[in-house]
């Protein structure tokens, strides 16, 4: 076999363009020894000693390229400076992806020790407090568990895991541990998701209505129509995806003198639908902080009464009995009927908002129901929101017999007697009602059973066999001489004498208005003030 070998001659590369592109890739390969780090420096500086292009390009090949192709490549490049090129573009992408690495390397090894930094301070601090007896770092991991178990929005969840790293990076000296320590602790106690169970059936909310109050026949079924229009708009609202505000309705607001039933009426219903019941007298509220709380920066700040009724009860539907809101009033620190408008109003009561809380909280499944003594005196802007229903006073008979079923056993249970120990039949019911309570509900006269059950409880004790039984005639050994005469209903008819009537919510009285001549000069004289009254009215 014989073989022709011929020996190629490389051409020899001068000139600028030749020293501009060795000192182009001596500047390269310097830049790639610096993020390689792999070359030791009698390697760099031999390779930079190297001024022409065919022994630069073949000791950089050498050196950096690894790939066969590339290899076979730049063997098959007989031109120095094409070759010497081609050797450049490889450095320059080998660069590119050594720079990626180091600013990826840099960016982790910066996390890991922000890690352990935080790490190893925590533990640092963790054994300062063990040493001092401080137990902030248990009690803010006693935070987080609370807060993993309940199920917040994302906005309340974010706003609370704030307040606890806040919590853990404030000394314990600081007074703001107690502010921060509070606030989560409100947060984490108020009910979210938490509900009880929902029904509504119109037999037993007529039973309850029926156990619990006497008479008032049209009031009751007055608030189960009311009951049962909210029962059909929720389950309309949920069938069409609607938010819980759309399936309200306007707020239950019950008017009338006192001691007519109007708070047992708003406990009655909340036992008939099954849930929970809270009261909040607005009697004399004049501060618009009692309903959105007090700001954080206040020393002592807490939430309104809004959100403590929400906390006590524990369940997002419970039923708000909101009592004397006529009675509210207004000063320079804001109205509070004001304030409520955006409790009571169902378009805005999703999002109520706390001073305390800085934080939206849904109230739109809370039953709201109002009660107030005059109609006049409720703001125009609220009595907008509310079905009103007037509760009149009661009449005779049904006090009679509200005392003999309701508030008769309830004073005995309450001064430790036993039916059998004090009896007192109707007729003396009747005569309690009628010569010793002038009202239109039932509360003086459950005052006067109870100054029985006082003077017959004494007698018990100094004889414990006593057996009483009130009769009309030793009625005023307990209460004393008749407070009050009926007047006769017909009484004969004399000249010179007219009748008037006169009509209270707490009843009515005749007023017999008698007039005498007398000789003198013609004019007109009214003794007594009965023209006055009856000019004013």
């Amino acid at each position: 076999m014989r073989v022709s070998v011929e020996t190629p001659q490389e051409p020899q590369a001068r000139g600028p363009q030749a020293d501009a592109l060795v000192r182009h890739a001596t500047n390269l390969f310097e830049h790639y020894a610096q993020l390689n780090r792999r070359f030791s420096v009698e390697d760099i500086n031999s390779i930079v000693a190297i001024k022409t292009a065919a022994r630069l390009s073949d000791m950089l090949a050498a050196h950096l390229v690894t790939d066969s192709q590339q290899q076979q490549d730049l063997l098959e490049t007989f031109d120095p400076l094409e070759r010497l090129e081609k050797i450049c573009v490889i450095m320059g992408n080998e660069i590119e992806i050594l720079e990626l690495e180091s600013t990826i390397r840099s960016r982790v090894r910066s996390q890991v020790d922000r890690t352990q930094k935080e790490y190893y301070l925590r533990e640092q601090l963790r054994a300062i407090q063990e040493e001092l007896g401080m137990e902030t770092s248990s009690e803010t991991e006693e935070l987080r568990a609370r807060l993993k178990e309940k199920s917040l929005p994302p906005e309340v969840m974010a706003k609370v895991r704030k307040e606890i790293d806040r919590l853990e990076r404030t000394p314990a000296q600081s007074a703001e541990v107690g502010v921060l320590r509070s606030y989560v602790d409100w947060v984490l106690a108020l009910p979210w998701n938490e509900r009880s169970a929902d029904h509504f059936d119109i037999e037993e909310t007529r039973r309850i209505l029926d156990e619990d109050h006497y008479g008032l026949e049209g009031i009751k079924e007055r608030i189960i129509e009311f009951l049962a229009v909210r029962q059909l708009r929720q389950q309309l609202a949920s069938r069409g995806g609607q938010a819980n505000s759309e399936s309200q309705g306007q707020i239950l607001c019950f008017i009338g003198p006192p001691g007519v039933g109007k708070t047992s009426l708003g406990r009655s219903i909340a036992n008939a639908l099954g849930r929970k019941f809270a009261r909040i007298s607005l009697g004399g509220v004049h501060d618009e902080a009692e309903i959105r709380g007090h700001r954080r920066t206040y020393v002592g700040a807490l939430p309104g009464r809004i959100i403590q009724s929400m906390k006590t009860v524990g369940v997002r539907n419970p039923v708000f009995l909101l009592d004397e809101i006529d009675k509210l009033s207004a000063e320079y620190r804001g109205d509070p009927a004001a304030a409520l408008l955006e409790v009571l109003d169902p378009e805005q009561n999703n999002t109520f908002t706390d001073h305390y809380l800085e934080i939206p909280y849904d109230l739109s499944e809370v039953f709201f129901i109002c009660t107030g003594n005059v109609k006049y005196q409720i703001p125009r802007a609220l009595a907008d929101r509310m079905d009103i229903i007037d509760l009149p006073g009661y009449m005779f008979e049904e006090k009679v017999a509200i005392g003999i079923r309701h508030l008769l056993p309830k004073v005995l249970t309450e001064h430790g007697l036993t039916p059998e120990q004090v009896k007192i039949p109707q007729s003396v019911m009747q005569h309690i009602v009628s010569d010793y309570t002038r009202e239109a509900g039932v509360r003086n006269l459950e005052r006067q059973l109870a100054t029985i059950c006082r003077k017959a409880a004494r007698r018990i004790i100094e004889n414990p066999k006593t057996y009483l039984r009130i009769t009309t005639n030793s009625l005023e050994q307990y209460l004393g001489p008749p407070r009050y005469t009926l007047t006769p209903t017909t009484q004969k008819t004399q000249i010179g004498v007219a009748m008037g009537l006169a009509v209270t919510e707490y009843g009515g009285i005749l007023l017999p208005v008698e007039v005498v001549t007398l000789v003198g000069k013609g004019d007109l004289l009214i003794t007594g003030q009965l023209g006055d009254v009856m000019r004013e009215s």
